[in-house]
Parts: structure tokens; C-alpha cells; sequence
């Protein structure tokens, strides 16, 4: 008996579509460039400024030093976080609050970038916190594999050589649809 066939899985994932209905999963994308720090920042805003974003799911995907994490503080901040944001890279999650929120909003940043088997995903114990609401936003997605729930939203950030960063956001959900719809 290997460890996944004793456990359930983390997240329940949904049935494969039958044969030639993978079209049928709700998936759209955007391409932007942002030039500059600012217009990270100013992208920020706009995804924490949709009421959905706070239940939402993102991944995160890009070399070391994309922006990734620049991103994630700015999207932070645009919500209302206070203090100090740092890189859980070490600590593999950093939970932050919004008490000024009603009701108070809860976000987990995720940095999966130390993991060297998805199984460190379910050891971790992070369930409770895929099941919960709040915000999630993951750094490394695909070391944790397949353990992870659909992205509603997965950002992908490639460094320019001129300090620019190249972004695709690919939607997969209904939810990951309707705040790409309001940022385009």
C-alpha cells in the first residue's frame, strides 16, 4: 500500500472530462506588460479592488526574481494589510489578516519552492486551509503537483531584460473568469 492509496487526497479534484469535453472547463487568458514596478502596483489594485479575489485561488509562476512576490506584497497592500510582508519561502506560509474587512479577511501566501516531493504539500497539513475561505496565493505551484485545487487564477511572470515583467493570467474557473473580466 503506497502513502496515497492511505489517505485521501488533500483537495478533492474533479473527475477528468470524458474524451474531447476539455473545452468545456472554463479557461480564457490576458497578456499584459507591465514596464515598471508602478505597474505592478497598479495591477494590484485593480485584482484587490474585485470583491471575488477574496475567496480566490492563485498561483504564482515565474523564474527566481520575476516578481512574483513584488506582486504579492502589492496585492497585499492594496487590501489593507499592515506591517511587515515577507517572503514565506522559509516558513512555506505566511498568514496575513484584514481585521478592518467585514467580516475580517483571512489570506495564506504559499512558497512550495523548497518542496522536493507534492507529498510535503499533504504533510504539511495545509487542508484546513484549501477548505477554508480566504484568499490563497501560491508561489511554485507545481511543486506541490496535482495535490493543489484549480488555480481561479494562475499569473505568470517572465523578466524582461529592460527591469519590464511579460504577464499571463489564465482563468480557470468561474470565479478565476469573472476577475479576469474586470481586469482587462
Amino acid at each position: 500500500m503506497n502513502h496515497s492509496s492511505r489517505h485521501p487526497p488533500i483537495v478533492e479534484t474533479a473527475p477528468s472530462p470524458p474524451d474531447g469535453a476539455e473545452d468545456a472547463a472554463p479557461s480564457s487568458s490576458l497578456v499584459l506588460h507591465w514596464p515598471d514596478e508602478a505597474a505592478t502596483a497598479a495591477f494590484a489594485a485593480r485584482l484587490a479592488a474585485q470583491p471575488a479575489v477574496q475567496d480566490a485561488f492563485v498561483t504564482l509562476h515565474g523564474d527566481l526574481g520575476a516578481g512574483k512576490t513584488t506582486l504579492v506584497r502589492h496585492l497585499l497592500r492594496a487590501l489593507g494589510v499592515q506591517g511587515r510582508i515577507k517572503s514565506p519561502t522559509y516558513a512555506v506560509v505566511e498568514p496575513h489578516a484584514v481585521e478592518t474587512s467585514q467580516p475580517p479577511l483571512a489570506i495564506w501566501h504559499f512558497d512550495f519552492y523548497r518542496f522536493d516531493d507534492p507529498r510535503e504539500w499533504e504533510d504539511a497539513g495545509f487542508r484546513d486551509i484549501f477548505a477554508a475561505p480566504g484568499l490563497k496565493l501560491a508561489e511554485w505551484p507545481e511543486k506541490a503537483g496535482a495535490l493543489l485545487p484549480p488555480a481561479d487564477l494562475a499569473i505568470a511572470i517572465t523578466a524582461r531584460t529592460d527591469d519590464g515583467r511579460d504577464v499571463q493570467i489564465d482563468a480557470h474557473t468561474p470565479r478565476g473568469l469573472a476577475l479576469l473580466e474586470k481586469l482587462t
